[in-house]
């Protein structure tokens, strides 16, 4: 990894500005990073030296004159967003303006393979500044400053193999895939305008992103929003056991449920979720009413996220979660037992996990470069 140049603070936030913006003119850059013109002029031509910025044309200004426009330079570099998911992985390559400038999909067993290739797809020579990889589960940095891995023993291999195929030096940061598509729903998804929501994904396994102010709320262990670890069932004859409620929810569950109910006259039990919801959006009598119970336990657990946090709207997100045919269900269900509170379906689909990936390691990629900043204007 290049070791970004040292700035002065000046040229650091000028950096930061011009990143969010993609391309300025000096009075722009000037406004929005509260700098005077004489100081932003500086740091412009310092950003132009080390290769942080560069020209990329004019702009006609209000007085008629021309005005320089800058973007950032090639020596700004390039961030990587992973997406390890439970079938495939995709990877996303953006420059630290969000630009995008490579992509692969390989299965999940072949993620090397696929960071292999968003990387050859990266413009020669441009540094590697970051990368941030999606996981199911995250464990804390621990105290020894050993770093972060994913807490699920099955990703382990497949992270150690495709950690091995980035270069050297590169930092590597673990999120929970959940909280990456809870913020994909903010910027760009069914959230956009909320400042304030909670994203229930609901597949395989279960998980919420919560995102209050703008920010997404990851806890003391990084463990926020982990459903999967509320206690379940609570009765007088069942001890509660750890991950039981996911295992009730999940889309595991919901396929014993069709096998247990399938009747002979019904046809071929469906082997799949996707295939059972099919079948219910074509009136089939047996999938529609395993498809209305399954949005009613959604709806109890949408109910629940309501009563800790009041998010105001939940965004239902997942394989099975994003299907519209649950919406009156969860609707219903919630309204029964909380107060009002918007539910939605998630717009970003599969993507969305990589795509909030991105942006976290683009925020980081710029991080690296303004960090370095130590110099007295």
């Amino acid at each position: 990894m290049a070791r970004a140049s040292r700035l002065t603070e000046s040229a650091s936030a000028v950096f930061e500005v011009l990143a969010r913006a993609g391309s300025a003119t000096r009075p722009q850059l000037a406004s929005l990073a509260g700098l005077s013109k004489p100081t932003v002029s500086s740091a412009v031509v310092e950003l132009e030296n080390v290769k942080l910025a560069a020209h990329s044309g004019t702009a006609s200004g209000g007085t008629g004159r021309n005005a320089a426009v800058y973007r950032l330079g090639p020596a700004a570099g390039a961030v990587l967003a992973v997406d390890l998911g439970p079938a495939l992985t995709r990877v996303r390559g953006c420059a630290l303006d969000g630009t995008l400038l490579a992509e692969a999909t390989e299965s999940r067993e072949d993620a090397a393979d696929a960071v292999r290739e968003a990387l050859d797809a990266l413009p020669v020579g441009i540094p590697l500044r970051t990368v941030v990889v999606a996981v199911g589960d995250v464990l804390a940095r621990d105290r020894a400053g050993a770093g972060m891995r994913p807490a699920t023993a099955k990703a382990g291999p497949v992270f150690d193999a495709m950690t091995v195929a980035l270069p050297p030096g590169v930092p590597v940061h673990l999120e929970n895939n959940v909280n990456c598509a809870a913020l994909a729903e903010l910027h760009e998804g069914a959230a956009r305008g909320r400042d304030t929501f909670g994203y229930l994904r609901i597949g395989v396994g279960i998980g919420l992103g919560i995102v209050v102010g703008g920010h997404v709320l990851r806890g003391a262990n990084g463990a926020a929003g982990e459903l999967a670890r509320l206690p379940y069932p609570w009765d007088d004859a069942v001890e509660p056991r750890r991950e039981a409620l996911e295992e009730y929810v999940g889309a595991r569950s919901l396929l014993r449920r069709a096998a247990a109910a399938w009747q002979e006259a019904d046809g071929p039990c469906p082997d799949t979720a996707d295939q059972l919801f099919a079948l219910a959006a074509q009136g089939q009598r047996t999938a529609s009413a395993l498809v209305g119970r399954h949005a009613a336990d959604v709806g109890r657990l949408a109910a629940a996220v309501a009563a800790v946090l009041d998010p105001g709207l939940i965004v239902l997100g997942g394989s099975t979660g994003t299907d519209p045919q649950l919406l009156p269900g969860v609707r219903t269900e919630l309204g029964r037992l909380s107060w009002p509170t918007e539910v939605v379906s998630s717009t970003v689909g599969d993507l969305g996990t990589v795509v909030g990936a991105a942006r976290l390691a683009v925020a980081r990629g710029v991080q690296t470069v303004t960090d370095a900043a130590g110099v007295k204007d």
